[in-house]
Formats: C-alpha cells, structure tokens, sequence
C-alpha cells in the first residue's frame, strides 16, 4: 500500500497521518510544534482512526507515534478552553474519548506505542492502552488529570490492571511524572530504548508479530483485553462521566486559565 492509498482510505487531517511499512500502519500525532497536543480536529481523528484500521484488510499491526519531540502532550490547552465554554462540545468530546479507548482495546491487531517522548493526558492514555509499549529514553509518561482539576478518564482506568490498585491510586491522585525505567518496572512499558534506535526497534517488532499466525494472534489480543473489556461499562464509564463533568468546573477552568497564562 502506498501513501496515496492510505490517504484514500483513511480521509484524515493534516494532525493524524497513516503510512504504510508492507502490512504495518504507522499512526503519527503530528503537531509537532505543538507538542502533538489534541486539538477538536485531531481529537476527532483519533475516535475514528481505529475504526479505519480495523477495515484496512491489509493491516497486520499498527505503531503509534507522535511527530517531533514529543509523543502527545494530552489536550491542547486551547481546546480546553472550548470545552469548558461548551457543554454540548464537552459531550460530543467524551463519546470521541469513549471512541478512542474502545477503539483500541478493540481494535483486532497489535498496537505498538513507539513514545518518543513525553506522553502526557490523553498521549499517556493512549500509551497503556496499547499492546505493547517502547519508551525512548529521553520519555516520560504521566497523567495529570487530577492536577487540572478534571477526573481521570481516557485510559486511567486501566492503571489497576498494569500496576494494581494502590500505585494507580498513587500515580493517578499525584500525576506524577514517570521516567522510563521506572514505568518498566511498574508494568506500565515494555522495554526502554535509545532515542535513535526506537523506530527501528518498533518496526523489527511489528515485522515479527506480522509473521504471528494472524487468527491466533487476533483471537489471544481480544481474549486478554477481555479484562479491559470487562470495565468498560463500569469503571470506564463512570470515570468518563465524571471527566465530563469536571470539564465545567470551576476548578478546570482555573487551572486551564492558569497554565495558557504560563504558556503564553
């Protein structure tokens, strides 16, 4: 597949681009000089990319990248603020996020997360909820929800799952920063690799699960997501609506004014 085929089949902005390595989909966060930051375009592409990808016949695993320095900073702080401003935007905002963690969880191949660098919000969602995860060794991943005033949805909830219940606590409550040998150590990464080598090794790995009987490989994915898949509808989803929730608060829409400020 070439990259004339990808954009036709995929129709998505400039902010998301799908190439193709023979029957690897590379996915790439590109904002680069935003810090890979979702913006409402680029929120909206990734709940439908993952869909696109489970209709590629010709797909056999996908990496998830981000552009730049960056994996994905989380949520623009623009779009915040629309959110905020918005109520039927903040509703429409978490059916995508619903989109987005069920795309993954369900989506029937590998997912590869090659982070190249921070993965923050909503990047280090998308992160642990991959199948398997590389750090580049100049990463970190935290989730700061709590820190802006917003409950913990996307991918928060599968924390339990990777590092059990009183570290997630720990890590969710504080958002502190997690450095990639310690995120290995908790379960929350694979492997950590240098910098210039991580789409080298991201590739060499999907080119091996590529050659995995595909049938089996599918039906063991969706077998052991089946303990994702089982909160779902429960903690997921009141963590999702929560998250809505707290998008209008008071509390969000301070901590919004105050990091455009020191960003500014």
């Amino acid at each position: 597949m070439t990259s004339n085929d990808t954009e036709a089949m995929y129709g998505l902005p400039d902010e998301l681009v799908v190439t193709a390595d023979g029957p690897i989909r590379i996915v790439t966060l590109n904002r680069p000089n935003n810090l890979n930051g979702a913006t409402r375009v680029l929120h909206q592409a990734l709940a439908r990319v993952w869909s696109a990808l489970a209709e590629d016949a010709e797909a056999r695993v996908v990496i998830l990248t981000g552009s730049g320095f960056a994996f994905s900073a989380g949520g623009d702080f623009g779009y915040m603020q629309e959110n905020i401003d918005d109520a039927e935007m903040r509703t429409q905002t978490m059916l995508e996020a619903r989109a987005i963690v069920r795309g993954i969880v369900r989506l029937p191949i590998p997912v590869i997360a090659a982070v190249n660098g921070p993965a923050v919000g909503l990047g280090c969602s998308m992160a642990v909820l991959s199948d398997l995860v590389l750090l580049s060794d100049n990463s970190f991943l935290a989730d700061p929800h709590l820190r802006m005033g917003l409950v913990t949805g996307d991918g928060g909830m599968v924390w339990p799952l990777l590092v059990g219940l009183a570290r997630a606590k720990e890590y969710l409550f504080l958002g502190s920063k997690i450095l990639p040998d310690k995120a290995v150590e908790l379960g929350l990464a694979s492997r950590v690799v240098p910098a210039a080598d991580l789409m080298t090794e991201a590739l060499t790995l999907a080119h091996r699960l590529a050659e995995v009987p595909q049938a089996a490989l599918r039906d063991t994915k969706l077998a052991l997501n089946g303990y994702v898949e089982a909160q779902l509808e429960n903690a997921f989803e009141k963590a999702f609506k929560g998250e809505e929730a707290s998008m209008g608060s008071p509390e969000h829409a301070a901590a919004v004014t105050a990091a455009r400020t020191k960003s500014s």
